[in-house]
């Protein structure tokens, strides 16, 4: 609940801000910190996820990081977070999301200002494997439902709350703007739709449903039900 608190604040004060304010969240790094991340420590108190890069502001081979605990030692990269795809380099505009026996880590970061990328990574002794991450979207929609993340997606919000060593929940919040309402059509109950003064459609999904992990940490995605409307 902490985790879908904070981020939630987050996306508050993102869909909120004047369009030049909240645009980044950096930090420049001296030689050697680590910042451990909002929700950062395992359950264990051995393992924390922190973040580094290098230069002013941190862009420069900006990593997140697999640490043994409490010695601040670093053990592992993080694949998929990097000066590549991030948008922010302070460790509290990244978020952590630990199973309860430190075995598994969600990970959420802004990718662009209003776009989130969540990352699930298995602990295999010293090393942070990345898993599959499920995609409610689609299992909604359809993989035929074609839509553009630079264009017609406005916002993805996902969450993660553990509900046991290989269970969790996934709240799958996102906003489209479309040119008309084929897609609210796909959704269901799971989408909503409302016309825009220019004549184009704002089209939001919202679904959550329990994953469970299982044999070579492969995902069965329960049913999906309505999740909470933002708008």
């Amino acid at each position: 609940m902490l985790l879908r608190r904070i981020l939630a604040v987050a996306l508050f004060l993102t869909l909120a801000a004047p369009p030049r304010a909240h645009a980044t969240a950096e930090h420049t790094y001296e030689k050697g910190e680590y910042g451990i991340v909002a929700g950062g420590w395992a359950p264990n108190k051995r393992l924390a996820i922190a973040v580094h890069g290098e230069g002013e502001g941190a862009h420069d081979k900006f990593h997140a990081y697999l640490m043994a605990e409490p010695g601040h030692r670093r053990l592992d990269v993080l694949d998929n977070i990097s000066h590549e795809n991030n948008l922010d380099t302070a460790s509290d505009a990244y978020y952590a999301a630990w199973s309860p026996d430190s075995r598994y880590v969600a990970v959420s970061f802004r990718t662009e200002r209003h776009i989130m990328t969540l990352n699930v990574y298995a602990i295999e002794g010293h090393r942070a494997r990345l898993i599959q991450t499920p995609d409610l979207f689609r299992k909604a929609a359809g993989r035929t439902v074609v839509v553009k993340t630079d264009g017609d997606m406005r916002t993805y919000f996902p969450t993660v709350t553990w509900r046991g060593p290989r269970r969790y929940d996934l709240n799958d919040y996102r906003l489209f703007v479309e040119d008309d309402q084929t897609l609210a059509g796909t959704l269901g109950d799971l989408g909503s739709v409302s016309r825009r003064d220019d004549g184009r459609y704002t089209i939001e999904f919202a679904a959550h449903a329990t994953i469970t992990l299982g044999r070579k940490h492969r995902n069965r995605i329960g049913r999906l039900k309505r999740g909470d409307f933002w708008q």
